[in-house]
């Protein structure tokens, strides 16, 4: 039954605006739905931006051959439809254990009757993993006392530990957090492996220990916000996190994963907080006396931070990008049309960034100024020519109008060498966090979030100073009771020690 609507108006230039307006909602509903269905089942890959990251395959990994395997063949052999890359060699830094291979005594005799000797040897390695070792540290604690007075018995000190009473020692603790918030393991998996090792430890004290963990390391955290604030680039970005126990708030409510990144090249920082408002306070309060360039995307949260005297927008291309890769995609198949213009112009621009990525700052900011400034003028010719021919109804007018409203931000990464085109680094810093709450889904209390941005903090800066995580973090925890002034605490930043390697 088709169902009219009531109370049409008589005037026919009336019922004409108001089918072209019904028609314009039809065709935004239609390409909303073209979109979620690309989003749902088509591939997810910006490789146009960055063409060396390939897509993961995400299931069936182990059923998966690229190709047929000959059992017979060497592992090195290179196949003749396909070549193969050479292995790259196990670590140096791993521990070796070496077995000597030697001929039986039966058949160290030549047919000459000489006896065979060792005129060299072929050396190959094969990588051996020892399953998790769980063992107990027993502290004793002599009590000395004198049998001719009656002073007081004196019992030896013991090291401090970082949760005083607390049974577990420095290499639990680096194990549990390496495997919540590097490896993205829930605390009731992690659970259920130590009671396979017979050990029995719940997880609400596992909990406990997290949260311990998280206000133990906060004079850490404190440095490297200072060293982050000297930056002459921050990137920021923030997503959603569930925390089921928030004052005056409902289980549902959406908070915040605030991520902000920079420092040199040489001491990279990468920094998560968490906020129940994704309000423009938050930001001003984290970057608190900043001063320098600034790259967001165009989130209106930012602006705030952005107004203040010596803080510089920078626009995200990658951001501008998606959008119009979005209109391509409702492009009819095997057409052409604007978005192809748009992106075919944007993709000069990153080609300039690939081909002088290894140039120094002067050198990129020439490129920059004798090519990129000219591609721009041509895409913002396009842009100012296209702009009044399209509507915000649909996915190219809003990728054109984004481009426009964003310009100004967007065209100033040319003017130093060291400036980002793109917010990626925030986005690739706030992945692993993504990734994980996949996993573990929402945090129980405030606490418990405010403690996963801690350590995200902690485990992200130092993967992002080349640091083994579980390494790193357990040189931290055994010497973070016995620091007592900044230089201490300095010197366990990730950029400052090299912790041991743990076999």
């Amino acid at each position: 039954m088709n169902h009219m609507p009531e109370n049409l108006p008589d005037d026919p230039e009336l019922l004409k605006q108001m089918l072209a307006k019904m028609q314009s909602r039809v065709g935004f509903l239609e390409e909303q739905v073209a979109l979620l269905r690309q989003r749902l089942f088509g591939r997810q890959s910006e490789q146009a931006v960055d063409p060396a990251t390939p897509q993961m395959a995400l299931f069936n990994e182990a059923e998966h051959e690229v190709e047929p395997v000959d059992e017979s063949a060497e592992e090195e052999a290179v196949s003749p439809a396909k070549r193969r890359g050479k292995r790259k060699p196990l670590p140096a830094d791993l521990p070796r254990i070496e077995i000597i291979h030697e001929l039986p005594e039966h058949e160290l005799t030549c047919v000459c009757g000489c006896r065979k000797h060792a005129i060299g040897e072929e050396v190959s390695e094969q990588l051996e993993i020892v399953p998790m070792q769980i063992r107990v540290i027993k502290h004793v604690r002599k009590v000395y006392g004198c049998r001719d007075c009656e002073i007081a018995p004196i019992t030896a000190d013991k090291p401090a530990q970082l949760i005083e009473k607390s049974m577990a020692s420095p290499s639990v603790l680096a194990m549990l957090l390496t495997t919540k918030y590097v490896d993205g393991l829930p605390l009731h998996r992690f659970e259920k492996v130590l009671s396979r090792h017979g050990v029995d430890v719940p997880r609400q004290t596992l909990a406990r220990w997290v949260i311990q963990c998280g206000e133990h390391v906060q004079p850490l955290l404190n440095l490297m916000r200072d060293q982050l604030l000297e930056s002459r680039v921050i990137h920021c970005d923030e997503t959603r996190v569930q925390v089921l126990k928030e004052t005056s708030r409902q289980p549902g409510s959406q908070s915040w994963m605030w991520v902000q990144t920079g420092g040199p090249p040489d001491k990279p920082v990468i920094l998560f907080d968490y906020s129940t408002s994704r309000a423009q306070e938050v930001p001003v309060r984290l970057l608190e006396g900043y001063r320098g360039y600034l790259m967001t995307d165009d989130y209106a949260g930012y602006n705030a931070l952005g107004a203040q005297d010596g803080v510089e927008r920078l626009g995200c291309w990658a951001h501008a990008r998606r959008k119009f890769v979005e209109a391509q995609k409702l492009q009819p198949k095997g057409r052409t049309g604007r978005a192809d213009i748009a992106l075919k112009l944007i993709s000069k621009l990153y080609g300039i960034e690939i081909a002088y990525k290894e140039s120094s700052d002067d050198g990129r900011k020439r490129g920059r100024q004798d090519l990129s400034c000219h591609v721009m003028s041509e895409l913002k010719a396009w842009v100012d020519k296209t702009l009044p021919y399209v509507t915000t109804q649909n996915a190219l007018g809003k990728a054109v109008t984004y481009l426009a409203n964003n310009w100004n931000k967007l065209e100033r990464y040319v003017e130093e060498g060291y400036l980002p085109i793109d917010n990626n680094p925030a986005e690739r810093a706030i992945r692993p966090f993504v990734i994980g709450r996949k996993n573990w889904l929402f945090s129980d209390t405030p606490n418990g979030a405010t403690a996963s941005a801690r350590l995200y903090s902690l485990v992200e800066t130092a993967k992002a100073n080349g640091q083994e995580p579980y390494a790193w973090l357990r040189h931290t925890l055994e010497r973070l009771p016995q620091a007592a002034s900044v230089e201490d605490y300095e010197a366990l930043l990730p950029w400052n020690c090299t912790p041991q390697v743990y076999g």
